[in-house]
């Protein structure tokens, strides 16, 4: 694989967990790569596992870490350490939660909205976050949230939920997002599957070429 020109459209390849999916990222050069600091995700990785992951990440790619409910204190020092670029806060954290990381830290944040119906869409319009992320359910599931909602968009965001190498493409063309984000759609039995990172960033990027 060479590495190919970055997208209109930006790719976060989400659930990272092995030296080897580090490996074909650098490869492939999506604009950002995700770490799970959830413990009960089946993909939580150690801060200490992290940093070793972190070393072998080009330095172009940004690394996100993403958290559930956490003290927004650790999320800061995270993100202070250098280990991780930017947060993205996938649990039940309010407007109050990112005025307190706007005190503790400059570093952007991503917040996650599971959509169900137009008041979500509503709440992520009005998100005082740097940049929101669209989901279904708790995220990670491969499921897809009814796309009509994104009607109702009115600032950039990330578009998750669903996504694969055969839906992607088409997701790029008819919604135009600001980023795409996935992670089970990229995995066999349960771990990145490098043939599959692959596919999906030469959809998202095939699909570029149309706008």
């Amino acid at each position: 694989m060479e590495q190919a020109e970055k997208s209109k459209i930006k790719i976060k390849l989400c659930g990272l967990t092995r030296p080897s999916d580090i490996e074909t990222a650098n490869l492939l050069h999506p604009d950002y790569v995700g770490f799970v600091f959830a413990k009960k995700s089946r993909r939580y990785v150690s801060l200490e596992r992290v940093r070793t992951l972190k070393e072998l990440l080009h330095p172009e790619i940004s690394a996100v870490g993403v958290f559930v409910d956490e003290e927004p204190e650790a999320v800061a020092a995270w993100l202070s350490s250098g280990v991780i670029d930017m947060a993205q806060l996938h649990g039940g954290e309010d407007e109050a939660y990112i005025g307190k990381m706007r005190e503790l830290t400059d570093k952007p944040v991503i917040k996650a909205f599971s959509v169900r119906d137009g008041q979500d869409i509503r709440r992520a319009c009005d998100s005082t976050a740097d940049f929101v992320l669209l989901d279904a359910g708790d995220g990670g599931t491969g499921t897809a949230f009814d796309r009509e909602l994104l009607a109702g968009m009115n600032r950039p965001y990330f578009l998750a939920g669903g996504l694969d190498p055969s839906t992607v493409g088409e997701a790029v063309r008819r919604w135009q997002p600001y980023a795409v984000d996935v992670s089970s759609g990229i995995e066999t039995d349960g771990y990145k599957d490098a043939e599959k990172m692959q596919a999906f960033v030469e959809c998202v990027r095939g699909g570029n070429k149309a706008l």
